[in-house]
């Protein structure tokens, strides 16, 4: 007993010693802090573990958060040149693509939404824009998945219900199929905007165009001083009654499309003012002394975030600097931000058996004994981006940006619009054909449940 009191002691005082010590912008620094804290992501990575899949975390970590946390481990790779995880970024990319390279996986067949496929498109134009290598061995460049994923999520814009717009769900047997939310769209229109500005081609940006327009006009997005980036609607009323929940993920993926179409437009002061209204709505609902916090669920020392929720300031901080670097009169501002959270976000990473692993509450200034995916996720980013300036901005085609890629792709493929049941169906998804039937109906929705368990 009086042995074991010792190593536990002995295991709490030295943790500070082990702790992220950081020098905000400093190379140096900032790459050694986020070294620790990507291996802490990791341990909950699921593909290099005895029956894992690869590129999956463990439960109960979503397939999203998987391809949220490889977009940010790309970054690492670009900003600090750090080569350490890059096959196993490569690796679980190209396993998590699918059959048809258009991040529609066959573990996923019952259970993905158009925000799922959407946050992995977005991580393989993170791969595009940082140069992170192609492939190669016949496979598609990431350029082409990622026209691939716009393709098919274009083709399920539905103008029947809320006069546009695509659903949360892909699949008409998932709950939330009757909900339209910002996530789902929001990732299309910033999708299409940095297609439009790494291609320039003059097509995505028409249709980025069009989705923020709808998102106005529906009123998920709110533009006036201090805009507002609201969740959602049900179809079954047309839209009507928004649910005005505010997420940091929302407004950052909202924030970051429109700082894409400021640069793709060469300046254009109708984007450079909707970049300053979402922000000026960001920094006021989600920062207290220039600090980031989830203010839907975080209240002062408590939360009550969930799993998802914990990892949304990771998107809004990658977001965040992407803004700052693609529309330089913000920068100053959003910097400050930033660095002054990447901070807090240190000093939280202070905790755990191994000394460094991070927390959700970056006021403290020490661990808050909170820990997981989503909390190191969204250290890992914050930390990072008070690097944006020390490297090259994301690439066009015209600056050196060498992905390889294929306008036409996912056109063919067996899920593109399954508003129009263009699905195709393999032996063994039979089950999801019968759905005509109302007994094999429930064996559907049961399969669901099962794994969504």
């Amino acid at each position: 007993m009086l042995l074991h009191n010792i190593l536990v002691w002995l295991v709490f005082s030295l943790s500070p010693i082990w702790a992220v010590d950081l020098q905000v912008g400093d190379k140096d620094s900032v790459c050694s802090a986020t070294a620790l804290i990507q291996q802490g992501m990791l341990d909950y990575y699921a593909g290099d573990k005895y029956g894992g899949a690869i590129g999956m975390f463990q439960p109960p970590y979503y397939w999203w958060q998987a391809g949220e946390a490889f977009g940010g481990m790309i970054d690492n790779w670009h900003f600090c040149k750090n080569n350490t995880f890059e096959e196993l970024i490569r690796e679980a990319m190209l396993t998590q693509a699918g059959p048809h390279y258009d991040y529609m996986p066959q573990n996923q067949t019952m259970v993905e939404g158009n925000d799922d496929q959407g946050v992995w498109g977005l991580t393989v134009m993170e791969a595009v824009e940082r140069n992170f290598t192609d492939p190669g061995d016949g496979k598609p460049g990431w350029l082409a998945m990622a026209q691939a994923v716009f393709n098919e999520i274009n083709e399920r814009w539905d103008d029947k219900s809320c006069a546009g717009g695509v659903r949360w769900q892909i699949f008409t047997w998932n709950s939330g199929y009757n909900y339209k939310n910002t996530i789902s769209n929001g990732c299309y229109f910033q999708l299409a905007a940095r297609l439009g500005r790494y291609t320039n081609n003059q097509t995505y940006l028409e249709v980025a165009e069009k989705v923020f327009d709808w998102l106005t006009d529906v009123g998920f997005v709110v533009l006036k001083d201090k805009g507002n980036v609201f969740d959602g609607a049900v179809t079954d009323d047309n839209c009507t009654q928004v649910t005005e929940l505010e997420w940091t993920y929302n407004h950052g993926i909202i924030l970051g499309g429109s700082a894409y179409m400021y640069n793709a437009t060469n300046g254009s002061s109708k984007w450079e003012e909707r970049v300053n209204q979402i922000l000026n709505g960001a920094s006021d609902y989600f920062f207290q002394d220039n600090v980031m916090y989830e203010s839907g669920c975080q209240h002062g020392d408590s939360s009550n975030c969930n799993n998802d929720q914990r990892s949304f300031k990771s998107i809004f901080s990658r977001m965040l600097g992407l803004t700052s670097v693609l529309v330089p009169s913000v920068s100053d501002k959003v910097d400050q931000l930033l660095n002054a959270s990447a901070e807090g976000a240190a000093k939280s990473c202070s905790g755990g058996i191994d000394g460094h692993t991070c927390g959700l509450n970056w006021f403290k200034g020490s661990w808050d004994n909170q820990y997981g995916l989503g909390e190191q996720m969204s250290a890992l980013e914050v930390i990072q981006n008070t690097l944006i300036h020390n490297s090259d901005p994301p690439y066009r085609e015209s600056t050196g940006g060498s992905s390889k890629g294929d306008s036409a792709a996912g056109l063919n493929t067996t899920t593109t619009n399954v508003l129009q049941k263009k699905l195709k169906i393999q032996s063994k998804d039979r089950a999801g054909a019968a759905i005509i039937t109302g007994v094999v109906l429930m064996v559907v929705v049961g399969g669901s449940v099962w794994m969504l368990f």
